[in-house]
């Protein structure tokens, strides 16, 4: 049996960054920047409106008040996406819609709320000016936000939305980015029924599945759900020779001790076992290995396998701790650890087998403190006790109780965020 530590180490030592790939901009959420974006185009291309007013030469606009308004004749109108034809001279003004590019002669924008266009004290054909403008005001400038030539975006920027913008602003309709793993998953059991299906006495619905499908969909990966293999090496050998084209194997079941958990076994014959058994609880019983399969090209290639436990919160928390920073590495990020918070633990923890414990708790913060009170029953089976956590409390292998009031280290997870 080998510490935490030590099983992340393995996991993460073994599995690499992946290739790139040109994808539309829209599909990159959360992915990786695999190039340097320089801009082909200033933007804004040229200097333009940034407020709806009136295009005018600052001087003539000199000592306006509401008292003393100073009268410009309108010559043209500007709308976003047009351009004037006419020039601003001494005398004149351009109706000018936001981001429409400013016309010859002009070099500031008056305001519609600075002007009488709602009064009119004038005919149409002319605007009152009621506050001076100086040279410059409204306006934003040809390259202000983004300047021709420049990197607009590095390699290795995580995209977002505000990056996706940026990119839609510069033209481009693809980008390079690492691409997302493609995750398989098997679930195992003689006692496992598919979604959809009667459910005969003694028998449980595939969950399992399903919550790995949506965590490694969660954290960026492309899951491909393989079904169900029994308790058997032969069902269990067809189920992971249709995901032999994946970047990484996930099974679920099958990694105990019993007469009938044969992952472990399979793992042993079709590839290498690194490990099979970790100092946690739950999810003590998590392999990892690599199983030999035939790539697209055709060569032989390893691939990382890692068995999870078959209960639905084992399976969830060991998915947690060491497959979403392997799924995280392999997209080329560089954060993979959560963030943890000292908290107060509000209820008592045994530790009565020395082994790390991550029980799921409820966080919330009073009086800049923050405070760990458990989900309720903590048994491996119970997945309503990780639905309702939005914290991971750490109980260290070298204790053997906590009690309520005790300051212990929380690992804050992201699907629930801070419970009210």
């Amino acid at each position: 049996m080998i510490s935490v530590e030590e099983a992340l180490a393995k996991i993460l030592g073994y599995v690499e960054v992946l290739g790139e790939e040109e994808s539309p901009i829209l599909d990159c959420l959360g992915q990786v920047l695999a190039e340097d974006v320089y801009s082909s185009i200033s933007v804004p291309p040229l200097d333009n409106s940034a407020m709806d007013g009136y295009a005018v030469n600052s001087g003539d606009t000199r000592g306006a008040n509401e008292k003393s308004p100073r009268f410009l004749r309108v010559i043209d109108t500007v709308a976003a996406g047009s351009i004037s034809g006419r020039e601003v001279e001494p005398g004149t003004a351009v109706r000018i819609m936001t981001g429409a590019p400013l016309p010859k002669g002009a070099d500031s924008v008056a305001r519609f709320e600075d002007t009488d266009e709602a009064s009119r004290l004038k005919s149409a054909a002319e605007i009152g000016i009621l506050e001076e403008v100086a040279a410059g005001c409204n306006i934003r400038r040809a390259g202000e936000d983004i300047a021709q030539g420049k990197v607009v975006l590095s390699k290795g920027v995580v995209i977002s939305p505000s990056e996706v913008g940026v990119l839609a602003s510069l033209g481009r309709s693809t980008v390079k980015v690492i691409r997302r793993p493609r995750v398989a998953i098997l679930a195992t059991g003689d006692e496992l029924v598919s979604l959809g299906e009667p459910l005969p006495v003694g028998k449980i619905y595939n969950s399992n599945s399903y919550s790995v499908a949506a965590l490694v969909k969660h954290y960026g990966g492309i899951p491909k759900i393989l079904g169900i293999a029994r308790d058997n090496e032969d069902s269990l050998v067809a189920g992971l020779s249709r995901g032999l084209d994946a970047d990484m194997l996930i099974t679920s079941g099958g990694v105990s001790v019993g007469d009938y958990d044969v992952v472990k076994d399979v793992l042993a014959k079709q590839g290498e076992i690194a490990f099979w058994t970790v100092r946690m609880k739950p999810g003590k019983p998590l392999a990892f290995g690599t199983i030999r399969g035939v790539g697209r090209a055709g060569t032989v290639r390893n691939i990382p396998h890692l068995g999870l436990p078959g209960n639905p919160v084992s399976s969830m928390l060991t998915f947690e701790l060491f497959v979403r920073p392997a799924i995280l590495k392999m997209m080329g990020k560089k954060s993979l650890s959560r963030p943890t918070v000292d908290a107060v633990i509000e209820d008592t923890v045994v530790n009565s087998d020395s082994r790390r414990i991550f029980a799921r708790a409820v966080v919330k913060k009073r009086g800049g403190q923050y405070f760990a009170r458990l989900t309720g029953p903590q048994g491996s089976g119970i997945l309503t006790s990780m639905s309702l956590a939005n914290g991971l409390a750490i109980i260290p292998e070298d204790k053997t109780r906590v009690a309520a009031g005790e300051t212990v280290q929380v690992m804050m997870l992201d699907w629930g965020g801070f419970k009210a």
